[in-house]
């Protein structure tokens, strides 16, 4: 083969490796609307409202006789939602590396929770058991097809690039994010001069995520590609068995096991790569920091400094708009000093940040835009460079199986600080003790980090290790 047809076949290679991350980067854009314009704005204050119409006197619904507050509905619905995802998420994952299908299992996810959001047209009147439902499917859907999604990282990118094309898919995410938020805030703010009620201008912001959603996950599923799946020996092989005695691998678990018996198989295996679990600990700590602070902003802001829901909901966006720049720029900054030491530097901004907001004064919407931006600008390079780092950690083969387990620890496993911050409110009345208590998790997660030896985590996973990581 001469030197010229061996150029072609590179450049050629390359330009669709170009193509189908880019249609990855758009499923991104399809599904962050979801968690922008739903989760984060709007379900939770309407769907309560729902809930509440449809309360007793003393102020409970009953969902399958059982009392709730009507104020913790969505609450619960949103835990119940993390743990049908966390039951289903590692049997699809190790579906998907067996049978190395992993786009039709990803559009299945996406358009089950797309669905399911576009239903939300219907939430009027005391229908809290619909919002409910919904939202557990939706919600669980979102998780399922996010692991799916990410998983597809180590096979569109070589190690070099993985930084780059992560940053561009969070910035691609929360670029929609933000661009359907302004369209959703003018219909709400101004939903009069359209002819709509508050209610109805509520559930059309709530269907058009669902529509976005389901429209551009058309992207991905037409340019990302299946790929043969890796031979590799299960646990029980490696450890000498076959299974033929009546031992049972990793793989033969997988096939016949529920959700929790293949989580537990998944942990076996990552058992053997005590580095990458060394990360995954890190990683739930510090981004358990970073779950409680976007949760709990609003609150700090609105209670103890007295702000305006309008003061907040702009917040809400200059967050959106500003992690767009954050992730690119956080993404050229690993290039030059590798993902590990940028991560680093960004959880000590997290640190630096919630001790600025311990001593914000109350009714000053200027410190607290500052702080949004703040957040804003290492919110996005910390999500996406934890994401790229971990791709290099996940052994061949085993891609949807290990990031259902990276998914577990972003949706599944966030309690502790929520619990962290309640607790500390109630012991001292205080929101800013309950603010700077979140520290924690940014220095515990930052020491845990360090002590990673990733390029030694990358070799023993069977990667290459990247020049600068």
């Amino acid at each position: 083969m001469d030197i010229d047809t061996v150029r072609t076949a590179a450049s050629d290679e390359a330009a669709e490796r170009r193509r189908e991350q880019r249609g990855w980067y758009f499923y991104d854009w399809a599904c962050s609307v979801y968690s922008t314009s739903v989760l984060t704005v709007f379900l939770g204050p309407y769907l309560t409202s729902v809930a509440k119409r449809a309360a007793d006197a003393d102020g409970y619904v009953h969902p399958l006789g059982i009392p709730v507050r009507a104020g913790s509905f969505f609450a619960y619905s949103v835990s119940l939602s993390v743990i049908v995802a966390v039951l289903v998420m590692p049997l699809v994952g190790a579906a998907a590396d067996r049978s190395g299908r992993k786009k039709p299992l990803l559009g299945a996810a996406a358009y089950v929770g797309a669905a399911a959001t576009t239903g939300m047209l219907f939430l009027g009147g005391d229908r809290y058991l619909l919002g409910g439902a919904l939202l557990i499917v939706a919600n669980a859907a979102q998780s399922v097809a996010m692991m799916l999604y990410n998983s597809y990282l180590p096979q569109i990118a070589p190690p070099e690039e993985r930084d780059a094309v992560s940053s561009r898919g969070w910035a691609f995410g929360y670029a929609a994010g933000s661009l359907v938020l302004v369209v959703n805030l003018v219909l709400y703010l101004a939903h009069d001069s359209f002819g709509v009620s508050e209610s109805m201008a509520v559930r059309i912001c709530l269907a058009s995520a669902g529509l976005w959603w389901g429209g551009f996950t058309l992207i991905p599923l037409l340019r990302l590609r299946d790929r043969p799946t890796t031979a590799r020996k299960t646990t029980a092989q490696t450890d000498g068995t076959d299974g033929t005695d009546g031992t049972v691998g990793t793989e033969g678990t997988a096939r016949t096991a529920p959700g929790l018996r293949q989580i537990a198989a998944t942990v076996r295996d990552m058992r053997r790569h005590p580095l990458t679990l060394a990360f995954l600990l890190a990683y739930l700590i510090y981004n358990d920091g970073i779950q409680t602070v976007i949760s709990q902003a609003s609150v700090y802001g609105s209670e103890e400094l007295g702000l305006s829901q309008s003061t907040l909901i702009g917040a809400v966006l200059l967050v959106q708009v500003l992690a767009v720049a954050g992730a690119l720029g956080m993404g050229r900054l690993a290039r030059t000093y590798g993902a590990k030491r940028t991560i680093l530097g960004s959880l000590a901004a997290w640190t630096l940040t919630l001790g600025a907001g311990y001593f914000l004064p109350a009714g000053a919407p200027v410190g607290f835009f500052l702080l949004a931006a703040a957040i804003g600008l290492v919110l996005g390079g910390s999500q996406a460079l934890s994401r790229s780092l971990f791709s290099h950690l996940v052994p061949p083969g085993k891609e949807a199986e290990y990031f259902s387990a990276y998914e577990m620890s972003d949706r599944g496993m966030s309690w502790l600080g929520p619990l962290l911050f309640g607790v500390t409110y109630q012991l001292t009345g205080s929101y800013r003790d309950a603010i700077i208590s979140l520290v924690i998790f940014f220095v515990v997660g930052f020491l845990l980090l360090a002590r990673v030896p990733v390029r030694q985590a990358i070799r023993d996973a069977g990667n290459p290790v990247p020049e600068r990581i």
